[in-house]
């Protein structure tokens, strides 16, 4: 095989893993609509979730295998994370309960769908699409950013149905985003964005 074709091979392998590991991160976006219906029941599932996670992750790298969450674990990995505990989906889920717990519903669910579209998108769309890279931000783009605006702004819309609100929270969801945060930024967006969402609505 010739460099270019490892290199595309590579890159496949590359975003087919940012397509299924974000697909998490989409998937996130029911919470809320789940919150709705039983709240407390929600919040002991999602703490349940985040215990049984770090318990698997724990016997992993014990060098013992959990059928499906090993296997679920190592697919949406980056490279950054071998050989170490994979803290993105221990974050994920602390975001969307720090943010369910701090803050009423109707503001929680901006957050929630900040983290769901806006930084779920700005990674796909970066890797897809991203040619011109920003300064001081360790690899991000300009397409995964301006991505990452819009998909806060229009969810951020749909909730509150504020033009301005929505350009204010969608505009520090892309600052946020563009932080080198690593995956401390699942704890951020849906934090931040709720207390902001809270203060100007």
């Amino acid at each position: 095989m010739t460099s270019s074709g490892v290199v595309s091979r590579q890159r496949v392998i590359l975003i087919t893993k940012e397509v299924f590991r974000k697909s998490i991160h989409l998937c996130s976006c029911i919470v809320p609509f789940l919150m709705e219906k039983s709240y407390y029941l929600v919040l002991v599932l999602l703490s349940l979730a985040l215990a049984f996670y770090s318990f698997c992750e724990y016997l992993r790298l014990k060098g013992k295998v959990v059928p499906l969450i090993s296997a679920v674990t190592a697919a949406a990995s980056r490279k950054r994370d071998e050989n170490r505990f994979v803290l993105g989906p221990v974050t994920l889920c602390a975001g969307i309960i720090t943010a369910s717990v701090l803050f009423e519903l109707p503001y929680a669910r901006i957050g929630i769908f900040a983290l769901a579209f806006g930084d779920g998108i700005a990674s796909l769309a970066g890797k897809l699409f991203g040619k011109v890279h920003l300064p001081l931000t360790q690899g991000k783009t300009a397409a995964g950013s301006l991505s990452c605006f819009a998909a806060i702004f229009i969810s951020c819309y749909l909730c509150c149905k504020n033009c301005s609100a929505s350009l204010i929270i969608a505009s520090a969801g892309m600052f946020i985003e563009l932080l080198p945060l690593k995956d401390l930024d699942n704890i951020f967006i849906p934090v931040l964005l709720s207390l902001l969402a809270k203060i100007i609505l």
